[in-house]
């Protein structure tokens, strides 16, 4: 008897490997699976704007470094002591006004130069609703704790979405012949707009990436994030203390599905080799037995020092120089 309700996902193994360069934007979801990527060492530039959660936030972001166009003094506005951009993430303020412009380019510069190169493009949407300046157009990424007075909030239609994508992904195609996007719903719920807006939200939201799927059917593919946990998982326990988010038990088993659809077996198994010897890099000993556990960092250097030779692609430089600088800081205690 099945006990719960499988969804179906059209299998692409092979399709994602450790050479393909990925760029993720999108809602908390997004940095879920883009820092477990990252952990496997996939090549992913993840949120380079900071979380973002519909889709029009996110086709401004593209734009931008479509165009190439750095950001300066008068994208910044002050507010609360700090320095704000209404295209990026709180992640991103400060209370110097020249570290947060600073760091706001040094995510984009490069990010505007993998656009034109990355294999893949992975969106998360998390909502159709969103604020606008007041008496304007202008959609913005985060309010940033200012007065609800300065907003105007509204939902987005399906034909609204898909007005301003369809010409966004004409040019990035143009731009970057090979690269393929992928699209995901994401789970959170989002029950500030109550549980009906957060299901009118996340409808529009799948109509309108089945609208995208079907205009570009060989370059653009849903990967159905939402309904694993809508429908596979449904349950309580698989939410986090909050009800809201997904439980880290639920995106270990999306992840697991990810992996599954888009992974080959060469992939997979770089993977469970990296996955054990990573959980020894974490390993720390519950005992004060400095000699055993410096053998212990020793063997994890040499076993490091084996992978790279056999994965050359896998670049472990930053773990080996961790691993031997614990190593030294053990021989330097011993003295």
């Amino acid at each position: 008897m099945e006990w719960i309700t499988p969804v179906s996902i059209d299998l692409q193994q092979g399709a994602v490997t450790h050479h393909h360069r990925m760029m993720l934007f999108g809602s908390c979801f997004a940095e879920y699976i883009g820092t477990r990527l990252g952990e496997f060492h996939f090549r992913v530039d993840v949120n380079p704007f900071g979380i973002q959660y519909n889709p029009l936030s996110i086709a401004k972001s593209l734009v931008r470094l479509l165009d190439g166009k750095p950001f300066s003094d008068e994208d910044l506005f002050l507010s609360g002591n700090l320095w704000h951009s209404f295209a990026h993430h709180s992640s991103f303020s400060h209370i110097d006004k020249a570290l947060c412009l600073q760091q706001i380019n040094r995510r984009f510069l490069p990010a505007s130069v993998l656009l034109g190169d990355a294999d893949f493009l992975i969106l998360t949407w998390g909502t159709a609703w969103v604020y606008t300046l007041a008496g304007t157009d202008t959609v913005v990424a985060n309010c940033h704790k200012l007065p609800a007075s300065c907003f105007d909030r509204r939902r987005l239609s399906v034909d609204e979405m898909v007005a301003v994508w369809f010409p966004l992904l004409e040019r990035l195609f143009d731009t970057n012949p090979r690269v393929m996007l992928l699209f995901t719903v994401s789970p959170v719920r989002h029950m500030k707009d109550g549980a009906h807006g957060n299901q009118l939200s996340k409808s529009a939201l799948l109509l309108f990436t089945d609208e995208l799927c079907r205009a570009y059917p060989e370059r653009c593919f849903y990967f159905p994030a939402y309904e694993l946990v809508m429908d596979e998982l449904r349950d309580y326990r698989f939410y986090d203390r909050d009800m809201v988010h997904p439980s880290q038990q639920a995106v270990d088993y999306v992840w697991e599905k990810f992996s599954e659809t888009y992974f080959d077996e060469a992939t997979h198994s770089v993977n469970r080799e990296w996955g054990r010897l990573l959980q020894a890099l974490r390993h720390r000993p519950l005992t004060p037995d400095r000699k055993t556990y410096r053998q212990f960092v020793v063997q994890n250097i040499l076993k490091l020092e084996k992978f790279r030779e056999k994965y050359t692609f896998f670049d472990v430089t930053d773990e080996l120089a961790a691993a031997r600088q614990l190593l030294a800081t053990l021989e330097s205690d011993e003295i």
